[in-house]
């Protein structure tokens, strides 16, 4: 039987010192390592229904994850949204759509997408 293995340390793309206050007091959010780590810029974004008073319901891809890369939660973490506004400041323009509210990158800008996800 094996041992789970130590979970490693993630390196960030970005210096946590450096971030500016872009979009404070939204609560948490999932997003995904190819942003936090790979520095990727966020390519799809979506929100769903909180699940705690302390989530903002948003979750951020790059929008190139596999669907491997997506079934592994270690690619994955819990961060303050205004972490990942720091990452892509171009997110805050999406930040007040309600959940159920889905958005691609196209040409530069979000645009909302027109099936949008179901609000869980």
């Amino acid at each position: 039987m094996g041992w789970p293995q130590p979970k490693m340390p993630k390196t960030f793309f970005r210096d946590a010192s450096t971030f500016r206050p872009i979009a404070v007091g939204y609560g948490s959010c999932i997003a995904t390592d190819r942003i936090t780590v790979d520095g990727a810029k966020v390519g799809y974004l979506y929100r769903e229904t909180p699940d705690s008073p302390s989530d903002s319901g948003w979750r951020f891809f790059a929008g190139d994850e596999s669907d491997e890369y997506v079934e592994n939660p270690g690619n994955f973490e819990l961060y303050d949204v205004n972490t990942i506004a720091n990452y892509d400041p171009l997110i805050a323009s999406c930040l007040e759509a309600s959940p159920g509210s889905a958005f691609l990158r196209v040409d530069g800008k979000f645009v909302r997408e027109k099936s949008e996800r179901p609000d869980n």
